[in-house]
């Protein structure tokens, strides 16, 4: 197999929550692929900082400030790309709290992120693809950043915990309806992943230790673990993978 079917060189990628974590390793890796990448997140001094490492790799690399839970903002963003092939859904939340405990606010916090910006963004990447009257043979592709956390429980994570399963499910039935059109939908499911956002829970040694306990590869995951999957999930190589979650969880959920 040549490896050219995992290039995507002359495509256009773009990436929610692009400025830190998983989201930046994604643009890194799409555009060492060969994509051009477009980075949005809401802080822009961490864009343009995920930018200049593109670009100081030699890629193509711009930025967009745009609050993912104002649909209004993502809609425009995503509608005046000059095209659209590959779109990373990848902004999400956690706030890992004991179920009797959760507030209305972080329900709703939670909701509003993980599932509901996530759709409207699926949604509008989806029509922009359609709406692309060159649309190459392959079509598009679409990646929802879920979780391992999609796929089983956890103590203190119930609203994490739905809000990923729903994006499972969300992956499936946009998968159905969009398969004629040659617009592929797939999950991305990590294990714990060290980045900004987990990096307070890893300072206590305990949950370290737990969450190595739990992954019987032995090691916590790295974000180019998630992004080299991304890169997979977006390539011609994948043409055939759709409706379906690629678990990057080094066995947890195997157990």
């Amino acid at each position: 197999m040549s490896s050219d079917r995992f290039r995507l060189d002359g495509r256009l990628a773009f990436i929610t929550g692009a400025g830190r974590g998983i989201g930046r390793a994604c643009a890194r890796a799409l555009a060492d692929a060969g994509a051009e990448v477009w980075l949005a997140a809401r802080t822009r001094d961490e864009l343009e900082s995920a930018a200049a490492e593109v670009r100081a790799d030699g890629g193509r690399a711009h930025t967009v400030v745009v609050d993912v839970t104002v649909p209004d903002q993502l809609r425009k963003a995503i509608a005046a790309l000059p095209s659209l092939d590959v779109f990373v859904n990848n902004a999400g939340a956690n706030i890992p709290e004991p179920f009797v405990d959760v507030t209305d606010e972080h329900l709703d916090r939670l909701l509003n992120l993980n599932v509901r910006s996530a759709f409207i963004g699926a949604q509008a990447a989806a029509k922009k693809m359609l709406a692309s009257a060159d649309r190459r043979a392959g079509g598009g592709a679409i990646i929802n950043m879920s979780s391992q956390m999609g796929h089983v429980g956890a103590v203190n994570r119930t609203v994490y915990c739905m809000t990923k399963h729903a994006l499972e499910g969300l992956t499936k039935a946009m998968a159905l309806e969009l398969a004629p059109n040659g617009i592929r939908v797939v999950s991305i499911a990590p294990t714990f992943i060290e980045t900004p956002m987990t990096k307070p829970m890893f300072a206590k040694p305990e949950f370290g230790q737990w969450v190595r306990d739990r992954i019987p590869a032995g090691r916590v995951g790295q974000p180019e673990d998630v992004a080299a999957a991304v890169v997979f999930a977006a390539s011609p190589a994948a043409s055939l993978v759709t409706g379906t979650s690629l678990v990057i969880d080094g066995g947890w959920t195997a157990q």
